[in-house]
């Protein structure tokens, strides 16, 4: 008795894993988002399927890896990427709808350490062997935070101590976990968590990480992908943006998430 019930069970296991496999299109949304945007998304993402009904599908990376895979034929209906670049190379290339800004990114200087960080001095400290940073050939977080070291008269002196993290989450981590002493990381990162210290440099050292959604080719005719994106720039989600440190990116109408008529 004892195997059949255990056959019976490894049966239902397969059929719910082959349900899923092949969920109806139209009942799920595909989505490519940036690490940096992780904890907001999954939340935003809870929220939209809590009101819709449609399941959303979350794969997280650096904006570069993910643009990679949507160019080989990735199967994804919307990338929420870290820059406004990759966005508009894959619309240029027929991937993609016009893209929309749906988040402004802002970066902050970190540790840990409860009293290491009081301003930009703590990057010349003697306690400081390893700074962390995000790939700045394929993290637009990386590139701000290179922006910022050059603002300061100290990318060369500091570049010794620079570990690259593959995009902002593993840089997080680097610095969480003490490998790195301190580490430029994403504002939303360290919102909220009440540990460590912190220095938030001017906008003016650094562009500002817009952040462009995107309605890709494979898409087009999802309902799903298309009421996300109308949940995405509402007023609902814009609060939750800010709540995670982030600038709110621009409006949509409503009904008119992205799509090119």
């Amino acid at each position: 008795m004892f195997p059949m019930v255990v056959k019976l069970f490894l049966i239902a296991i397969l059929c719910l894993a082959f349900l899923t496999a092949n969920a109806e299109p139209g009942k799920q949304v595909r989505l490519a988002v940036a690490a940096n945007f992780s904890a907001p998304m999954k939340e935003l993402g809870r929220r939209f399927s809590e009101k819709t009904g449609y399941r959303t599908m979350l794969s997280f990376g650096s904006t570069g890896k993910l643009y990679a895979q949507i160019r080989n034929g990735a199967k994804f209906d919307v990338f929420l990427a870290a820059d406004q670049k990759r966005p508009r190379l894959l619309h240029e290339a027929g991937l993609g709808q016009s893209p929309r800004t749906y988040a402004i990114g802002r970066l902050v200087l970190w540790s840990n350490a409860p009293d290491l960080i009081t301003g930009s001095d703590a990057l010349a400290s003697a306690k400081v062997r390893r700074i962390a940073i995000a790939n700045p050939k394929t993290a637009p977080y990386g590139r701000g935070a290179m922006q910022i070291l050059e603002a300061l008269g100290q990318a060369q002196a500091l570049r010794a101590k620079l570990v690259r993290g593959e995009n902002i989450a593993q840089t997080y981590q680097f610095v969480a976990t003490g490998n790195a002493q301190l580490g430029f990381v994403a504002a939303s990162q360290v919102k909220g968590i009440g540990m460590g210290s912190h220095w938030q440099p001017p906008q003016s050292m650094y562009d500002p990480i817009r952040q462009d959604a995107q309605l890709l080719q494979r898409g087009a005719n999802n309902p799903a992908a298309l009421a996300f994106l109308d949940f995405l720039f509402s007023e609902e989600s814009c609060q939750r943006v800010k709540e995670y440190g982030y600038a709110c990116g621009d409006a949509a109408p409503p009904g008119l998430p992205l799509a090119e008529k």
